[in-house]
């Protein structure tokens, strides 16, 4: 939510950094707390996966706290899909925007400011789709494409380091994408063989050598683009990790995801080849005089 918060921050380049940084750090302390706590309740052999800590206050004689766990939950969860809501109207709109969809939900209301169509659809498209489909295939779909989408970023950043058009040579790009491609490989091999049930330390170490040759070799290059103001520290160390753990958590997400995962993108590239490719290229080309006319109303 924060990140998709960026065009309606004073000054986006210091405000968003402070919020990822501060609200990641703050959940991350809590969530350590919570754990503390619930071991200190019940040993963790004992907790209960489908509804810890109610299980855990009824086993040390605090039943009335199941009570008040369930009303926190209930906010905590509906607190998520309000927030889930205005993060994804927010790059619906940009979406809106280029005409991927109706440029009709990118419409901003005139009192709030705010993308009122946009964020309608999500909201009501997300609640149809909750009601006629069951909890696991919806969050296995979810959670590949959300660990992809990281890897994807974590693999974006890479790019716009060390590759700049007109820039990075021939023989520097072949390196990059040299070493990125090992990272990648021993990423995949290492979720393989624990999803194999290979337990062996052979095997993960030779893949954490291909691994770390491959970012020690990104390590080596020369960058072509520094960040001004906020830059994402330990390149490339910390995206290659970043895409080694992404990797490895998809592959533990089972086979139906993948199929699950597989058909979804494929009926969205198939709208975006169809439909998207064109719209977009459409306003990407029309007069400068219709777009501003078409911004403005």
């Amino acid at each position: 939510m924060v990140a998709n918060m960026a065009e309606e921050t004073e000054k986006p380049a210091r405000d968003i950094p402070i919020g990822l940084v501060g609200s990641m750090s703050m959940i991350t302390v809590v969530y350590c707390l919570m754990a503390l706590a619930l071991t200190m309740m019940v040993k963790y052999s004992e907790i209960d996966p489908n509804a810890a800590y109610s299980v855990a206050f009824s086993q040390i004689g605090m039943k009335w706290a199941k009570y008040l766990v369930g009303i926190c939950a209930l906010k905590g969860m509906t607190t998520s899909l309000l927030v889930g809501s205005l993060g994804q109207a927010r790059y619906t709109t940009q979406i809106a925007r280029s005409h991927m969809i109706p440029p009709w939900f990118a419409l901003v209301h005139p009192k709030t400011g705010t993308p009122i169509n946009a964020t309608l659809l999500v909201t009501i498209l997300s609640a149809v789709i909750s009601f006629f489909t069951s909890l696991d295939v919806l969050s296995s779909v979810f959670s590949f494409a959300t660990l992809f989408i990281f890897m994807l970023v974590a693999v974006a950043l890479l790019v716009r380091r060390y590759y700049v058009k007109d820039v990075t040579p021939e023989s520097g790009l072949l390196k990059f994408l040299g070493f990125l491609f090992l990272i990648v490989a021993s990423s995949v091999g290492v979720s393989a063989l624990w999803n194999a049930g290979v337990r062996g330390w052979i095997g993960y170490a030779g893949t954490g050598v291909i691994w770390f040759i491959g970012t020690l070799g990104l390590a080596f290059l020369p960058k072509y683009r520094v960040p001004k103001v906020w830059g994402v520290p330990l390149v490339p160390w910390l995206p290659s990790f970043s895409i080694a753990m992404n990797l490895f958590l998809i592959g533990s997400l089972g086979y139906v995801a993948f199929l699950r995962f597989i058909i979804c993108t494929t009926v969205m590239l198939l709208y975006y080849v169809f439909v998207g490719l064109h719209a977009t290229y459409d306003v990407a080309h029309q007069p400068m005089e219709e777009a501003k006319f078409e911004g403005e109303s």
